[in-house]
């Protein structure tokens, strides 16, 4: 606390111009809970004082007052513990820590060193190998060898592009899918997710992107938010015999963190020419993100939903239309008395397809 001694009174005990004292809640503020005895104060400080506030009127530089808390301070400033005195988490409570913020798979073995610079470890040295220390065969599945880098968004999205218009089937567009290299989604993947359902289907499911259910299993909703949509699609007289289910994203982002732009617009050539060779007579985008990237709308999905869009895959016009996630109707099930409207509208219009005649 400085105080000015503006009226020059130097006889008086109070501060002078370039006196300091120092409140001991501004002292524990500075410098925590240890306590410093006078001496410790001067030498600490006397150096910073004589540096910094030149001789007063008395000729001595700046005089300190040590204040002489008899207790700690830590319930007077509501501060935390010293960190040695807080209880460290336990394995298990780290465990639940990790599972709650995604991560719910490991990638790698062992942890890589993210300060180690590839460019400066020198190269091994070469040394005969002998049947001793020649190293086992990877097994299958495992590759080798690190997987080489995905090529930069706009060589990888020409390339998807390129790719899906020459696939002629969905079995040989599936087949593509499994040799693509250009979406890095696919080295922390466990396996590709195609589509589940009937090819031949009149109506087609497209989502964003494969849970941690699908991506061990490979097939599309087959965890608490399929089982909703299998309950959706039973209330309008569908299955998975009547039904074509797909993503726009087909390997799992990891952690279940949303999709990038560029990966979304490296996937979206393939889901697209997925519809074309499905053609089916209803389109239905389940989501925002879906919705978004396959028909291209801006708006949010409370108002988008509902609403019919034509779809264009440059052989006919598909009735198109958007509705709700089933894992969002899992978190806000207040929402699936639209979403039922939507279903409703949904069958009355496969059944207006059904009864129109053939061109």
């Amino acid at each position: 606390l400085l105080e000015a001694d503006r009226r020059r009174e130097t006889g008086r005990t109070g501060a002078d111009d370039h006196d300091i004292e120092f409140h001991g809640l501004a002292w524990r503020q500075f410098f925590g809970a240890h306590v410093l005895t006078p001496k410790q104060t001067r030498m600490l400080l006397s150096p910073l004082v004589s540096d910094f506030f030149p001789k007063n009127n008395h000729g001595n530089a700046g005089r300190i007052f040590h204040p002489k808390p008899a207790v700690s301070y830590y319930p007077l400033m509501n501060t935390a513990p010293p960190p040695s005195a807080q209880p460290q988490p336990t394995v298990s409570e780290l465990l639940a820590f990790y599972l709650e913020a995604g991560v719910d798979c490991a990638l790698l073995d062992e942890p890589p060193n993210r300060l180690l610079d590839p460019e400066v470890v020198p190269p091994p040295a070469d040394v005969p190998s002998s049947p001793e220390t020649r190293p086992a065969p990877a097994s299958a599945g495992v590759a080798s060898t690190p997987a080489a880098a995905p090529p930069a968004p706009d060589v990888a999205i020409a390339s998807a592009r390129g790719a899906a218009r020459t696939a002629p089937t969905l079995e040989a567009l599936r087949m593509l899918l499994e040799t693509f290299d250009g979406c890095a989604l696919k080295q922390t993947a466990t396996r590709l997710v195609f589509a589940d359902g009937n090819p031949q289907a009149r109506i087609m499911f497209v989502g964003e992107a494969p849970g941690r259910d699908e991506d061990l299993e490979g097939v599309p909703f087959i965890g608490r938010s399929g089982k909703l949509l299998d309950r959706m699609m039973a209330a309008i007289g569908l299955d998975r015999t009547t039904a074509y289910i797909a993503n726009v994203i087909p390997w799992r982002p990891p952690g279940n963190r949303d999709p990038s732009p560029q990966e979304t617009q490296i996937c979206l050539p393939f889901i697209k020419r997925q519809i074309e060779l499905v053609d089916p007579d209803v389109l239905v985008c389940l989501g925002k993100p879906s919705s978004q990237a396959v028909l291209e709308l801006k708006d949010g999905i409370m108002r988008t939903r509902g609403r019919w869009h034509n779809y264009d895959t440059g052989t006919r016009t598909i009735r198109a239309m958007a509705t709700f996630h089933p894992a969002y109707l899992l978190r806000q099930p207040i929402y699936k008395r639209l979403a039922w409207q939507d279903l409703r509208a949904i069958s009355k219009a496969l059944n207006t397809a059904a009864s129109a005649p053939a061109p």
